[in-house]
């Protein structure tokens, strides 16, 4: 009797579940994680209703990103009059509840790096958020990034939303955990998403410990663009390919000094830097200073067909991040069985193993990361095959979206039928409060 029970209630679950994700910028040409996420979702026959708070800056060449803006609702592009109006309905038909929400982003607009005339924008998007996923009929609500996005998710559930759920990336929620009040996100949240292991440490770090069984580990995963297709290879090549934007934490600019270093002793090589971003004047006048015109290229922004092509053309990849979550691009790499030098951080040692599918070294530390340069040119390419070969089946064990994605889709539908609670009153369109 009782296994009937738990069948119906999730059959009903279910049946009832409509996700709706919200994301700080979406879609991004950084961000094709999450359009994966949210296409193997759909795929699994669950709905999802894209919401982003701001539209990228960034150009957008990947007609995958680009089929997934036409789907996506924008808040700030409501306006403001729009958005006000939807903050003073709240604050008139439900006083109680926007009393809530209005202290709670006091509370953490008072810590916060960003003040409180951001929190109370954020109120008033939640606000306008609240209304529109009354409309769609939306039961649960994820949120990518434990940053403003997360506090916008937070907010919709206080004001008498669904409940909702964040994935946590790193590193810039654990540098700013306090301020950005990760603790107070998690302990409201349905449950959390780490991208690692290392990840969900951080959040125990930064949650009540009676929290802690909410933090899962769902990896980033890869397509059949990557895990089904066949790929070549590795040739016997002397070209590096970096992927990744070009700023601080990624570690370009060192790569830069440890290439040149590998060319002055005599070592023939290239290196292609796939991306672009707010150091890419500071990385070219390196490279010119360096007159290291004829070994490097920069790209700039490039399609997840490009990325993968100049993968392929690729010896190694490499990444010598100081700060980073886990990578999508060295599951990438690894997938198209093209070995990795990274860095000992986060949640990299998890999936670079060194001597079996790549090397890593001490963030920072420019000599070892021009030895293991060196070490990879010299590596006999029967070998290198062997290394991306190991690669490859990591990525498939831990990595493949549809596997990902149902640990995923499991959790919302507990979310979205308690068993001590029943239903989350959403037959009608409403839900519990807090």
């Amino acid at each position: 009797m009782n296994t009937n029970r738990q069948r119906l209630n999730h059959s009903k679950a279910y049946y009832l579940l409509k996700i709706a994700y919200l994301t700080n910028v979406y879609p991004a040409p950084s961000h094709s994680f999450v359009r994966r996420e949210i296409l193997a979702l759909e795929e699994c026959g669950r709905p999802v209703a894209r919401f982003s708070i701001r539209r990228s800056e960034a150009p957008l060449r990947d007609p995958g990103d680009q089929a997934e803006s036409q789907k996506t609702d924008v808040l700030l592009e409501a306006g403001p009059i729009r958005i006000l109006l939807a903050l003073l309905f709240t604050a008139l038909s439900s006083p109680i509840r926007f009393a809530r929400a209005k202290w709670l982003s006091l509370q953490l607009g008072r810590r916060s790096d960003r003040g409180l005339i951001h929190h109370a924008i954020y109120l008033a998007e939640a606000c306008l958020l609240l209304h529109k996923l009354q409309k769609s009929g939306v039961t649960h609500l994820h949120a990518h990034f434990g940053t403003n996005s997360a506090t916008v998710a937070m907010l919709t559930h206080v004001l008498g939303g669904p409940p909702y759920s964040f994935t946590v990336h790193g590193p810039e929620e654990f540098d700013k955990a306090t301020i950005l009040g990760l603790g107070a996100k998690v302990h409201r949240a349905k449950f959390v998403v780490a991208i690692s292991e290392f990840g969900r440490s951080q959040l125990y770090r930064w949650s009540q410990s009676e929290d802690w069984s909410k933090i899962q580990v769902v990896h980033c995963g890869l397509d059949d663009s990557y895990l089904s297709k066949t790929h070549e290879p590795v040739s016997d090549s002397n070209r590096f390919v970096c992927v990744g934007r070009l700023c601080e934490q990624k570690g370009q600019l060192l790569l830069v000094d440890a290439f040149a270093k590998l060319i002055k002793s005599g070592t023939t090589a290239q290196l292609v830097l796939v991306g672009d971003g707010p150091m890419r004047p500071e990385i070219e006048a390196f490279i010119a200073k360096q007159g290291l015109g004829e070994h490097v290229r920069i790209t700039g922004w490039a399609s997840g067909e490009t990325v993968q092509k100049e993968l392929a053309d690729a010896r190694v990849m490499v990444l010598p991040s100081f700060a980073e979550g886990l990578p999508v691009v060295i599951m990438e790499a690894l997938a198209m069985e093209r070995p990795v030098i990274s860095t000992y951080i986060a949640g990299i040692p998890e999936l670079v193993e060194p001597g079996k599918n790549g090397w890593l070294v001490p963030a920072g530390d420019v000599e070892a990361l021009v030895e293991a340069m060196r070490a990879a040119l010299e590596i006999p390419v029967e070998r290198l095959r062997e290394m991306g070969k190991a690669g490859r089946d990591r990525v498939i064990e831990r990595h493949n979206i549809k596997t990902e994605v149902k640990k995923l889709a499991g959790s919302m539908e507990q979310g979205a039928w308690g068993r001590e609670h029943g239903a989350w009153g959403m037959e009608h369109g409403a839900w519990s409060g807090e």
